[in-house]
């Protein structure tokens, strides 16, 4: 049994040592990491993957095994940022988002503003709303647009003036 007995005084040699290690570790990856708020947590990871590995045989390097680790889980996390492109994603802020998006009010206006729209569409001529369509909807250019009906640039240009006119005055009616 002494056996035993000797591997559980090696194992709590190097547990002390370990805990001992804590500070020395958050400051390892303090000076390595911009997140503060992840320090913690990989520290929390080196002792995890100790417990999984187990305890070196000799309590005499296990300050150079720790650090062995946490090089490991450094690096691993790094690998893992990269692939998620960590350092691309943007926090969302509400406050910058403006009042509420989603105020049912608000979408409901929306949606009678959107059915007032389309409704003033159809009551325009086919060739002006047409050409309003081909330029607003699918951004074509006039001439695009020209050569694709057989028309003049300055004809369709005409049409397009007509239908934002058209458009305006059934927003200032339906206001």
């Amino acid at each position: 049994m002494s056996d035993a007995s000797d591997a559980a005084a090696r194992a709590d040699a190097f547990a002390r040592q370990a805990a001992a290690m804590r500070s020395p570790l958050g400051a390892y990856f303090r000076r390595r990491i911009r997140n503060a708020g992840e320090v913690e947590d990989l520290v929390q990871e080196v002792f995890l993957r100790l417990t999984v590995r187990g305890t070196p045989d000799h309590a005499d390097h296990a300050s150079a095994y720790i650090f062995q680790i946490a090089a490991s889980v450094l690096a691993d996390r790094h690998r893992r940022r990269t692939v998620r492109r960590a350092d691309e994603h943007v926090p969302l802020d509400p406050d910058l988002r403006g009042e509420q998006d989603f105020d049912p009010a608000r979408i409901y206006a929306g949606k009678q503003a959107l059915n007032a729209a389309a409704a003033a569409l159809m009551t325009m001529p086919e060739r002006t709303r047409t050409i309003f369509l081909l330029r607003r909807i699918d951004g074509l250019r006039h001439q695009a647009i020209a050569k694709q009906l057989g028309l003049s640039v300055s004809a369709v240009e005409k049409h397009m003036v007509r239908a934002i006119e058209h458009l305006m005055a059934h927003a200032g009616g339906a206001r």
